[in-house]
């Protein structure tokens, strides 16, 4: 250890009183985190790039300081979906501070690594007050059946209105309109359901039929539009 001379000259002083690190909460515990391995917690983040033309929801479940699983969500950029196919291998069975200052490929990925590590290591995790935390695969259960991100894709003009493109029930085909034109509910496609349909060996035709859903008063639409073609 190298001391400046200004430092060497000093009369010493004790230290006195340190109560150490503030607890915080861990899954029901309350932990003084002095190391990495203290660290656990489940929790989701968002991040996004330098243009902000992408973003990311990032979920971890760490325990001990280890990622035990991460889900990578991403939006916007067709290059993050490849980025986020790397860091799905680079993530686990890192410590949260590996993971921290390793290159997750995309920006969008490293900022929510960013805030998901000031949530995890400042004790507010979604799993803070949950006794013994979530289990490993907790991460996929906000993705339901079919495992499929929640994507809400909407488009509108001045000239022409609103276009619904996907909702958080699926792809929709078809939007119900009154006689003023106004929107009063939409027709879907779940596409995981409908994947799930046709691996079971259902042909794509019944698959789709089995897959389709409405939402709002479509009985009642004076016609339906479709949102990309009409």
């Amino acid at each position: 250890m190298i001391y400046s001379h200004e430092v060497k000259m000093m009369c010493p002083v004790a230290q006195g009183v340190n109560h150490g690190a503030a607890p915080i909460p861990e899954e029901a515990k309350w932990v003084k985190a002095k190391e990495v391995t203290d660290i656990s917690g489940f929790t989701h983040g968002i991040g996004w790039c330098a243009p902000q033309q992408g973003t990311c929801k990032l979920t971890l479940n760490v325990k001990e300081g280890i990622i035990q699983e991460a889900l990578i969500e991403t939006i916007g950029c067709s290059g993050m979906t490849h980025s986020a196919a790397m860091a799905s291998e680079i993530l686990p069975g890192k410590t949260i501070l590996e993971a921290l200052n390793t290159d997750l490929v995309c920006d969008a990925i490293n900022t929510a690594m960013r805030e998901l590590f000031l949530q995890i290591v400042y004790g507010r995790t979604q799993s803070a007050f949950s006794e013994g935390g979530l289990q490993i695969g907790a991460g996929l259960e906000d993705l339901g059946k079919g495992l499929r991100s929640q994507i809400g894709t909407m488009y509108g003009t001045l000239a022409k209105g609103p276009r619904y493109l996907e909702m958080a029930e699926g792809y929709v085909t078809g939007i119900a309109l009154d006689e003023d034109n106004e929107i009063i509910g939409y027709q879907f496609v779940s596409i995981g359901k409908m994947m799930d349909f046709i691996k079971k060996g259902d042909d794509a035709n019944t698959a789709l039929e089995k897959a389709k859903g409405q939402y709002g008063r479509v009985d009642d639409a004076v016609k339906i539009i479709d949102p990309r073609h009409e």
